[in-house]
């Protein structure tokens, strides 16, 4: 058996190109979805995430609106900015580019992001509807979604499937397991203190890995003709490469394409996805200021 790959890059173009259908719209009724991007201080890999989702908002047809603050800005110099954002009718979505500095209350500074414009899913309020049964958040987080939107896309049925989600992160590991709920599967949540991995990830129809753990999942933790999903992101040396060193997922890809049914390759699999959910969720958010 080969498993079937899941094509993120695929699938996120066919979401960027309902977005673009539907910003059209927008527009002709006067309304352009606006998404502000925060970035403190000069972190290249966050400077270069932040440049990523500004190209893809000016290709989706959206308003970029970008605030660049000194390493050293205060902790009230971040807020002002929020708080000024969070009053600007033009914009739907803040976006505060993690990590901080250190010497900023990164929490503090989250929480001030109105509801509304949470295009990132993280505020206290929406994790808490997500969590609640009968309740509906106004953002789902961006990875998670992505992942369900993987799966639902390539046909994969979740409702009365056996899922395992490797990870517990508030990034991932929870919101992802909470969505999965909501789908109607039965849902395992491991972690460093779980009892025997490979034998609790082998009853997995669907395998979320979320890690961080380079090629941890091997294919004796997969049951033949599961779904695997690789949200891990992890560099590793490679002298081959003309960088030195290449991208791995949390899933020995090699060996487990050889048992599994589906699955998502690293890079080009959940990557891609963040961002067009992101953009999904701005979409919404201006849909939802419009009141449409």
């Amino acid at each position: 058996m080969t498993a079937q790959l899941i094509d993120g890059k695929a699938i996120a173009g066919q979401i960027y190109e309902e977005i673009r259908a539907e910003v059209a719209s927008l527009k002709a009724k006067g309304v352009t979805p606006g998404l502000a991007t925060v970035l403190v201080g000069e972190n290249p890999a966050s400077k270069a995430y932040v440049a990523s989702k500004q190209k893809t908002c000016v290709d989706c047809g959206f308003n970029s609106t970008g605030e660049h603050l000194p390493e050293d800005a205060t902790q009230e110099q971040v807020e002002a900015v929020v708080a000024r954002l969070n009053a600007d009718p033009s914009v739907h979505g803040i976006l505060v580019q993690l990590p901080l500095p250190r010497h900023l209350n990164e929490e503090k500074i989250l929480s001030m992001i109105s509801i509304e414009k949470d295009v990132d899913g993280f505020h206290p309020i929406n994790i808490g509807r997500l969590a609640m049964k009968g309740r509906k958040p106004l953002f789902v987080p961006c990875t998670p979604a992505g992942c369900i939107e993987l799966l639902v896309r390539s046909g994969i049925e979740i409702q009365g499937a056996e899922a395992v989600v490797l990870g517990r992160s508030n990034i991932v590991g929870l919101p992802v397991s909470m969505l999965l709920l909501h789908r109607d599967a039965t849902v395992t949540i491991c972690h460093s203190r779980s009892r025997d991995l490979p034998a609790i990830c082998r009853r997995a129809d669907i395998l979320i890995a979320a890690v961080g753990q380079p090629k941890m999942v091997k294919k004796d933790w997969v049951k033949p003709g599961a779904a695997v999903i690789d949200v891990g992101i992890n560099r590793v040396p490679d002298p081959t490469a003309k960088s030195g060193s290449r991208l791995v997922g949390d899933v020995d890809f090699d060996e487990v394409q050889e048992v599994a049914g589906y699955l998502t390759p690293v890079p080009g699999g959940v990557g891609p996805m963040t961002i067009a959910m992101l953009m999904w969720n701005t979409l919404a958010g201006a849909k939802r200021a419009a009141g449409l």
